[in-house]
């Protein structure tokens, strides 16, 4: 006979907990309102920290640039006045901080030159002259371009502004040193910034006053990528209590900080106010507040950043974290209010015989399937309904896993438990290599043959996992007809440049021999990319979802190498790291300078051809090509089209030297631009 498991746990109760209920109940209460603080100051803190060491970086930058321009004119590299040259050393400095909005110099005659920074697309040269169309302000306009700028525009206007008249230039030029100041009203604008400023003599003679500002639209675009919980925000604000940033991903330079927008902007303004309207508060190092705006509470925490009086500003609603907590407390109420427990022996002993024991069995068995080791895993009977039901659940799923395997590599499971990784979100920053490969052509075949085409790819996903498991690689997940794959983790692999180069070719070699064709009978043709660098290795997703992968820049790469190789009618593609890694190790063409489709900047592709191992033929066509390269990136487009067409003629047909010389061709007769740097350009993924 059965009986069900809340009989024996009614036997299990001995007494009656109602006088503990109002106990409970309050201490319930109390420990959910002390997370909920220790979290929203938790939070506070991480935000603070974090907008601290931003500033903090900004600063340095900006006093980084300051000591690097006034070093090259002290020590005479160049002069104050040398135009071009000045022009250089600005730009490259405006170039190297992009948290830099302004680098100007003022000289005791009026004189004036600055660079500005327009937001992400562009700056400008500004320049006061009294020799120069009567001290007319000149404005140089500039676009950023891939790896370099671009002249735009000129235009003068009538201007009254003397870098003598402002605080920048007066406070310090009369000083020994440099230091901090707000500063206001420069060219062209009349926002508050706060300048890096100080002399600069050469030869003990006073050339004028150097500054290096900053914009707080910088700041506020910064504030933009925080999210301190679920729903807050957090501002910066200066001593009087005055929103100065505001979280806008979108500001900069030339698009203000969007000022004044919201509650959690009210409320930050009001605690400004409230806890920096008086001296005392003032002084105190961090303060905390419950504001209420509109009949919704907030929570804020003000945190000084050691700067001119700066103070972040975390604002949080406090129903981000009490949410539901007074519901459960009235559920639990209920709850406890109507659970009598009577213990005596007889339940005891009861319990441990009908549940304890069989539990224990239960436990064995799940720990076993922790461990994945589901055969020895069988039904084991009890008189308890529950735990009947339970150990025949426990069973069931045993022989579920063993089915599921096909889907979550068990080999894998098992390496990440061995490497302590726990199953949460998170990961490290690891030096790997990734491969992407797809089908040629599937989106038409998957239009052609609808559910037919699960056939057709079930060979080609069988040869690519035995590739890649041949060569100690890690899929990461099939996508449609692609597949991704990585090595170097989560086990470590010295030579994982290699083996994936390896598992490359095997992958192309192993499709090749399967005989896959499609459904007008040409044989099934694969891309893969390959490439290696530092990425974010770990278990990416929430609480609730994992992936253990990868995500980066060279994950990025690999995947537009990939697709890269629908220009050049090749197979693989490796980037530079994959070719310096691998070294001797591999055969390859260097076949161009690609700008990968959403990057600018140009990146060196190879051809992989064969491990050198295994090399039996002539490689002279890759020699052929690669000068052929060499003569078409130094404008020789003539000898390159004979290079490139021997290399064709070498390999019996190549359509990346086809591809060269019709480039070739076509700057032959229309030659490329001055600053032409033979990148080529990805359009496409």
């Amino acid at each position: 006979m059965r009986i069900s498991v809340g009989i024996a746990v009614t036997l299990l109760v001995a007494l009656s907990i109602g006088v503990s209920t109002f106990l409970v109940h309050s201490l319930w209460w109390t420990t959910a309102r002390e997370n909920s603080r220790m979290l929203a100051a938790e939070i506070n803190s991480q935000i603070a920290n974090t907008v601290r060491i931003e500033v903090g970086l900004t600063l340095r930058s900006a006093e980084a640039a300051w000591a690097a321009v006034r070093t090259i004119f002290v020590q005479d590299v160049i002069a104050t006045r040398q135009a071009d040259k000045r022009e250089f050393v600005f730009l490259s400095q405006l170039q190297a901080q992009p948290n830099i909005s302004w680098i100007m110099f003022g000289w005791p005659d009026g004189n004036y030159f600055a660079a500005h920074r327009l937001g992400d697309g562009g700056l400008e040269m500004i320049e006061i002259d009294s020799e120069i169309r009567d001290g007319m302000l000149r404005t140089d306009r500039y676009i950023f371009i891939p790896g370099d700028i671009q002249f735009e525009e000129r235009a003068f206007s009538a201007t009254t502004f003397d870098p003598r008249d402002h605080a920048w230039y007066r406070n310090f030029i009369g000083r020994g040193t440099a230091d901090w100041i707000e500063a206001r009203d420069l060219p062209g604008g009349h926002k508050t910034v706060y300048a890096f400023a100080g002399p600069v003599d050469v030869n003990r003679k006073r050339q004028g006053v150097l500054a290096v500002v900053i914009e707080t639209d910088r700041l506020s675009r910064f504030l933009g990528t925080l999210r301190p919980g679920e729903f807050g925000a957090a501002f910066i604000l200066d001593a009087d209590g005055k929103v100065i940033a505001v979280p806008d991903p979108e500001a900069d330079e030339i698009t203000p900080a969007r000022m004044g927008e919201g509650q959690l902007y009210e409320v930050a303004k009001k605690s400004g106010q409230q806890l920096l309207g008086n001296s005392i508060s003032r002084a105190s190092m961090n303060s905390t507040t419950r504001i209420v705006n509109d009949g919704v509470p907030y929570a804020v925490a003000l945190t000084p950043l050691g700067f001119y009086g700066w103070r972040v500003a975390t604002v949080i609603p406090e129903s981000a974290f009490l949410s539901g907590i007074n519901q459960t407390l009235v559920n639990l109420l209920y709850i406890l209010v109507g659970v009598v427990v009577v213990a005596t022996a007889l339940a005891i002993w009861l319990v441990r015989t009908v549940v304890a024991n069989p539990l224990a069995r239960i436990v064995e068995d799940l720990s076993r399937v922790e461990r994945f080791d589901t055969e020895k895993i069988t039904r084991r009977p009890s008189k308890l309904r529950e735990l009947s039901n339970l150990s025949a659940a426990t069973a069931n799923m045993a022989a579920g896993l063993s089915a599921f395997r096909k889907y979550v590599p068990t080999d894998l499971v098992r390496m990440l438990v061995a490497e302590g990784i726990k199953t949460q979100p998170g990961g490290d920053l690891k030096r790997i290599s990734v491969l992407f490969c797809d089908v040629a052509g599937f989106t038409g075949l998957s239009e052609k043959l609808g559910p037919e085409i699960v056939q057709l790819m079930a060979p080609f996903f069988s040869a690519a996992s035995s590739a890649i498991a041949r060569h100690d690689g890690t899929i990461d997940k099939f996508m449609g007809d692609a597949v991704m794959a990585f090595w170097g983790a989560p086990r470590a692999d010295a030579d994982h440049a290699e083996h994936a180069c390896r598992a490359s070719l095997d992958l192309v070699e192993s499709v090749a021999a399967t005989g896959i064709k499609d459904d007008e009978g040409r044989p099934l043709s694969i891309r893969v990319g390959l490439n290696t660098g530092d990425a974010l290795v770990g278990n990416i997703g929430s609480e609730e979802r994992l992936n253990y992968t990868a995500i980066g820049d060279a994950v990025n790469i690999a995947s537009r190498l990939e697709g890269a190789n629908k220009i050049y009618g090749t197979s693989v593609l490796i980037g530079p790291e994959t070719r310096r890694a691998a070294s001797d190790s591999i055969v390859v063409r260097e076949l161009d300078t690609l700008a990968v489709y959403g990057r600018t900047g140009g990146l060196v592709i190879y051809e992989l051809i064969e491990m050198a191992d295994s090399s039996a033929g002539s490689h002279s066509w890759i020699k052929a090509y690669e000068e052929g390269l060499e003569h078409y990136r130094n404008l020789r487009f003539e000898a390159a089209i004979r290079a490139f067409e021997a290399a064709e003629r070498g390999r019996g047909g190549d359509q990346a030297s086809a591809i060269m010389i019709e480039r070739s061709n076509t700057y032959l007769v229309s030659p490329p631009p001055a600053d032409w740097n033979g990148v080529a350009i990805a359009d496409s993924k």
